[in-house]
């Protein structure tokens, strides 16, 4: 029996699930961090595991599985497409598996804007659930805070240390990053209840479903990097290397749903820096997990100039009334 095969059987028994049911296990690919297989029942019921790693990672990358499992919950609450978290057993979680493939070619144009018409709706539920505080369910930077500036800003102080305590490559120095930052600060301060956020929604954690011939969202999965927060922050991952003020589909579905979110002054503000946050992030990262030449020449070449384009942004519009 193998070590993978040993750890499905025990999450199983600790699920009320009879280890003996398993039939067969298969890794899943498309995970960056993370171990994620697929359960195959002797019923043909199929789950999904996902296993913690052992390697290092950044600051805010401990006890993942946790705000995941968070994620899911606030899911369930709002209705939308995800996983259902069967049990969160120490490193492991075991949930349902959604219908779909990771979104991809080819779509026509017509179904590209009926998805992201589908998208903005869920995502105006999903921010209609709240937390107990803000930041990471994981605690893994400490308990959730009173107020979002407290929390996003020992986020972004987070990740710029773990950029140079790794001494990742980044395009201007942390410092000079931080004092950007730090001039959009007070637009945090607009920011009064903590809403459930992805913040990784990129198209490889939205499942496509095309069981019923239609297209459909068949799920928003990995949930990891989950916080309790600012709605406008999912916008970043949701139009990554790009600008989701240019996702007109996507806006519509989500005003039309309920969704708050507008691009005043105090907006563009927030958006730049969770941009900058999430850029941060990709460049950061790129140390503890060992890319090869190939992605980190893509990460600087891409999340850099990103970065970049944020931190002007922020300039910009702090600088006029």
């Amino acid at each position: 029996m193998t070590d993978s095969s040993e750890r499905a059987r025990e999450v199983l028994r600790a699920a009320g699930i009879p280890p003996g049911d398993l039939a067969h296990l298969r890794p899943l690919g498309g995970g960056t961090y993370n171990t994620v297989e697929e359960l195959t029942l002797t019923d043909g019921t199929r789950y999904v595991l996902k296993t913690a790693p052992t390697a290092p990672g950044l600051a805010h990358e401990r006890q993942l599985l946790i705000s995941e499992a968070d994620f899911y919950g606030a899911a369930a609450k709002a209705g939308v497409a995800a996983p259902r978290v069967v049990v969160l057993d120490g490193d492991t979680l075991l949930m349902t598996l959604c219908p779909g493939e990771p979104w991809g070619d080819p779509l026509t144009d017509a179904e590209v804007a009926v998805l992201r018409t589908e998208l903005g709706r869920q995502l105006a539920r999903l921010h209609e659930i709240t937390g107990p505080g803000f930041g990471y369910p994981s605690r893994a930077l400490g308990p959730l805070a009173p107020d979002w500036r407290t929390a996003f800003t020992t986020m972004y102080d987070a990740v710029l240390d773990d950029a140079r305590r790794y001494g990742a490559w980044l395009p201007l120095p942390a410092d000079d990053i931080a004092r950007t930052a730090r001039s959009a600060y007070d637009a945090l301060d607009e920011i009064t209840v903590p809403c459930a956020v992805h913040f990784d929604l990129w198209q490889g954690n939205i499942l496509v479903d095309r069981t019923t011939g239609t297209p459909r969202i068949g799920g928003l999965i990995d949930g990891e990097r989950m916080f309790w927060g600012d709605p406008l922050a999912d916008f970043v991952s949701l139009a990554l290397l790009d600008d989701i003020r240019k996702d007109e589909a996507f806006l519509a579905g989500y005003w039309e749903a309920g969704g708050r979110a507008g691009f005043d002054r105090s907006a563009r503000l927030r958006y730049a820096l969770y941009r900058s946050y999430l850029y941060l992030i990709m460049l950061a990262e790129a140390v503890p997990r060992e890319f090869g030449a190939e992605e980190n020449r893509w990460r600087r070449e891409k999340a850099g100039p990103e970065l970049l384009a944020a931190l002007r942004e922020i300039d910009e519009t702090a600088s006029t009334p």
